[in-house]
């Protein structure tokens, strides 16, 4: 049922015009420009989509216009995520109605709720949309952890079907994996661990790197799935620079700037985003300069 939901998703950037407003255009592009580059799913709304700073027209407009280009080619996995547990109910249960097919839901912040709290939290969600929903645990972001035991009372919710895990913790990856269900599908958050976490059981990355090189992004977490890790290892290799740098600074700072780069939006961030420092900028132009990023930009324009 759920089995379009492995491999690579996208966490998409939303692009935005010089006046702040939400650059529609941009967006298509980006969109179909995941699509031929053989994306699995996407992932509209999500944080790494400055979600927060969007009014909830421009929410649920960002993943409508996501499923009109996407419609019959890849699945759509929205965000709907945030610490008032109504609200979060509300505008799930109006992406379902745009027709997507499961949402993304990161962990209360800041009021940072207990285990029995985040449990009741899912729990609530889960029971008022039949959408598949799947678990975002960012304790970096958000200082609130989702633990696998309680992952593993989620995981009996029927349609809690998995989790994007960017603890940045092996051993609590490990554990996840090992308590779950097999057919509970657990992510990597972190571009440079989808390797590891594949290995160790997991079904794929939900990707800040494959804005900028969804192919190249979805080649890797699909050589993992089919056990070949030494093509794997060659990628993760090559590609890792940018995977760092994609986080010398707040994401999506940097990678909203290496998309500017790159010619396929407009440099621009919502406050309290920034513009990133001019040191930080050199670092991103020369990793893309070096993986030869910005060549494929001159080849475009070309023709």
């Amino acid at each position: 049922m759920f089995k379009g939901f492995t491999g690579c998703g996208t966490a998409m950037v939303t692009p935005f015009r010089k006046d702040l407003s939400l650059d529609e255009d941009a967006l298509r592009r980006l969109v179909q420009r995941q699509i031929a580059g053989g994306i699995n799913f996407l992932v509209p709304c999500g944080t790494t989509g400055e979600s927060p700073t969007l009014t909830h027209e421009e929410h649920l407009r960002v993943v409508a216009i996501t499923l009109e280009e996407a419609k019959g080619k890849v699945l759509v996995l929205a965000g709907a995520g945030g610490y008032d547990t109504r609200e979060v109910i509300e505008m799930a249960r109006e992406i379902e109605r745009l027709g997507a097919d499961g949402i993304l839901s990161v962990t209360p912040y800041y009021n940072k709720p207990g285990q029995e709290g985040l449990y009741q939290h899912y729990k609530a969600i889960a029971s008022a949309i039949p959408l598949p929903i799947i678990l975002y645990n960012v304790p970096p972001r958000t200082n609130v952890n989702i633990d696998p035991a309680t992952l593993r009372r989620l995981a009996k919710i029927e349609n809690i079907i998995g989790v994007k895990e960017a603890s940045g913790n092996i051993a609590q990856m490990t554990q996840v994996i090992q308590q779950v269900p097999e057919q509970f599908l657990v992510f990597s958050g972190d571009d440079a661990l989808t390797l590891p976490l594949v290995a160790m059981g997991g079904r794929g990355i939900i990707s800040v790197a494959s804005n900028e090189i969804p192919a190249e992004m979805t080649r890797l977490a699909q050589s993992c799935l089919a056990g070949d890790f030494a093509g794997a290892r060659a990628l993760q290799r090559k590609w890792l620079p940018l995977m760092e740098v994609n986080f010398i600074e707040t994401n999506p700072t940097p990678v909203k700037a290496a998309m500017a780069e790159m010619g396929l939006l407009e440099p621009v961030w919502r406050l309290p985003l920034v513009p990133p420092r001019p040191e930080n900028l050199a670092k991103i132009h020369a990793v893309l300069e070096s993986l030869a990023l910005l060549e494929r930009v001159h080849v475009a324009n070309r023709a």
